[in-house]
């Protein structure tokens, strides 16, 4: 397997980061404050990465997924996701997470019950903050009880998923949507 390569792009809320190998995507970023932050946070976390022009299939993911940022609906889920770094509690919350359709939201506590495991929403919520695929894998359509925002590891915190969320038309006033 070659060592992963990434590429920083722009969008409405910034400068994103892809990570890629000959698997799939390994990482997603939402911006920092800067494209120089952003850049060094990819180097971070994906060690060995180097900053590459994306292929063709890796340049269609990026401008899907900065068409989402301007508002147009796209779920993502023929992304190919290398998880093979990832623990398997979190591949299954991670599935379920990706199927969440733009505009709509679903609480730590019904994912827990998809699972089977209705006492897990800590779990939950502990594997999406460790999303290393926010926007493919959407957390942030994901809400604390009672359609509050709960948590958001991203750079901004809770602002950023109610902007992306709002990017998205879904309701901000309580009540989760559901699956299509």
């Amino acid at each position: 397997m070659t060592a992963p390569s990434f590429a920083l792009f722009d969008t409405p809320i910034g400068h994103c980061g892809l990570v890629w190998n000959d698997c799939g995507v390994v990482g997603a970023l939402l911006p920092e404050s800067t494209a120089a932050a952003t850049r060094a946070r990819v180097r971070r976390r994906h060690a060995g990465v180097s900053e590459a022009v994306p292929p063709a299939d890796v340049q269609r993911v990026i401008e899907r997924i900065e068409r989402l940022l301007r508002g147009e609906p796209d779920d993502l889920l023929d992304v190919s996701l290398d998880m093979s770094a990832v623990p398997e509690f979190n591949r299954r919350v991670y599935s379920i997470a990706r199927r969440i359709v733009p505009g709509t939201t679903r609480t730590y506590g019904e994912i827990a019950v998809d699972l089977g495991e209705p006492h897990a929403a800590r779990e939950v919520g502990q594997a999406l903050g460790a999303n290393p695929f926010p926007i493919i894998v959407p957390c942030h359509r994901v809400l604390a009880a009672g359609g509050k925002a709960g948590g958001f590891s991203a750079n901004g915190g809770t602002r950023t998923k109610l902007r992306l969320l709002e990017i998205e038309g879904a309701p901000l006033g309580g009540s989760p949507g559901l699956f299509d």
